[in-house]
């Protein structure tokens, strides 16, 4: 029996911030022994929004680098780009024609989305679920990490995956695996540092929302030192009259590895101009090595285009297999 497999992705759109990094990169890192990792760059959900063309590719491969600086191993993990595999769209359009309109009309990504966009929202913004299931089916993974903002979106990909064994399968014989939702216990949420009530986000307009993962030191400390907070001392968890507050605990409890009640018990008599400078260390000390390992790894553009090309023939091979079992349960004939 090989290793459980997962597979998780990100858009590469904007710089990476810690809300990607602790909601999603470091748990992948921190499990990678033990699953089989697919991780893939979503450049095809990307354009769901308006996008700059002259911008996408580069930071495609910057994505796939900041993955590999943050600790993915290619000994466990295969990273790939969505769009270089041309099953994905495929099994998006065999999906779409089995997918009822009305799963999709409720997703609410796409309603606060559309909000946004108004009459120039495009159609890929509606339908990109079912690509996402697409992505995700395709690989037939046991577990998929994702945050609570995305547990809608795999709900419709199993319900997706059910439909699909339901009327062109077997009952002893599915033809799609149903995968697991992985949610990390802490950290799968990380708000914003102009509004504790807003997740942190790269479509924020404002860069002082959150922190690059590229942001230099001084940028940082700038950041903390201007973040919202309170004028209350002592500082607390889980006082929903003070969600700036528990999500700065919540950060530097994780990026210092400290347990709950060590921060509380620490923090408990704290006024801010004494936690901030504390926060701002912590942070400075997580991104140095990883802003490190970056530049190094940008710096070497053949080794970044072999992991991509290596990552493509393997993830390629395990995505056509998923097609052809589907196209031969929806009844196509196979190329000979």
């Amino acid at each position: 029996m090989g290793k459980p497999r997962v597979l998780s992705g990100i858009q590469p759109t904007g710089e990476l911030h810690l809300g990607n990094y602790l909601g999603a990169i470091r748990n992948w890192v921190e499990i990678q022994q033990d699953y089989d990792s697919f991780l893939f760059m979503a450049d095809l959900h990307a354009i769901t929004v308006p996008h700059d063309p002259t911008k996408l590719a580069d930071n495609t491969y910057k994505v796939a680098a900041m993955y590999l600086a943050c600790g993915i191993s290619l000994e466990h993990a295969t990273v790939f780009v969505q769009s270089h595999i041309p099953a994905h769209t495929e099994l998006a359009w065999l999906f779409s024609c089995i997918t009822p309109l009305n799963w999709l009309d409720d997703m609410v990504q796409f309603k606060e989305k559309a909000i946004k966009q108004g009459e120039n929202v495009g159609t890929g913004l509606l339908t990109y679920p079912v690509l996402q299931a697409a992505d995700i089916l395709l690989y037939q993974p046991d577990k998929v990490p994702v945050g609570e903002d995305q547990k809608q979106h795999l709900e419709l990909t199993r319900d997706i995956a059910a439909r699909l064994n339901y009327q062109f399968g077997k009952e002893e014989q599915p033809i799609l695996k149903l995968p697991e939702p992985m949610i990390p216990k802490q950290g799968a949420r990380v708000m914003s540092l102009t509004d504790g009530t807003r997740k942190m986000s790269k479509s924020d307009p404002s860069d002082m929302s959150r922190i690059n993962l590229l942001d230099p030191p001084d940028l940082i400390e700038r950041k903390i030192k201007r973040c919202k907070t309170d004028s209350v001392r002592g500082l607390t968890f889980d006082d929903p009259d003070r969600p700036e507050c528990n999500n700065l605990l919540t950060l530097y409890m994780i990026l210092t590895n400290q347990p709950k009640e060590t921060v509380a018990a620490e923090a408990a008599e704290m006024g801010w101009g004494q936690f901030k400078p504390l926060f701002t260390d912590a942070l400075i000390s997580v991104l140095k090595p990883i802003q490190k390992r970056y530049d190094e790894i940008m710096a070497d553009e053949h080794y970044l285009k072999t992991v991509l090309h290596d990552g493509r023939e393997k993830a390629e091979t395990i995505a056509n297999q998923t097609l052809v079992k589907v196209k031969q349960a929806l009844g196509y004939s196979m190329p000979v």
